[in-house]
């Protein structure tokens, strides 16, 4: 169960950072289309983490999970997950829906690294 957690942890930190980098991609154009790509990472992002919450028993049976922490980061992640299937199809995306995401996903991160 150790590997099946160390996939989908790999797997979780590859799609947030696929987040991360197609926004930051958006930086300088104009106007800003959203990537389907973000979509697809925040429902891998998802998934992953999902597996991680279900094999965290089996993988580090020593500690305790932090269901708090695992809630409003589930709550960051379909938030972002929504925002972007909603203005997928739009031409433009408009600069305060992208720094928007943009601070969703750099809030899922600072959690991730600072809430022990």
């Amino acid at each position: 169960m150790k590997a099946v957690f160390l996939i989908a942890y790999i797997a979780h930190m590859l799609a947030i950072a696929g987040i991360l980098g197609l926004l930051l991609h958006q930086w300088n154009k104009n106007p800003r289309k959203l990537s389907p790509g973000v979509l697809h990472s925040a429902a891998t992002a998802l998934v992953a983490g999902l597996i991680m919450v279900g094999s965290f028993a089996s993988a580090k049976p020593d500690e305790t999970l932090n269901h708090t922490k695992i809630g409003i980061k589930l709550l960051v992640v379909l938030v972002i997950l929504a925002l972007s299937y909603l203005n997928l199809k739009k031409s433009e995306l408009k600069k305060n829906l992208w720094l928007g995401l943009l601070g969703l996903t750099l809030l899922n991160i600072i959690i991730a690294t600072t809430w022990h």
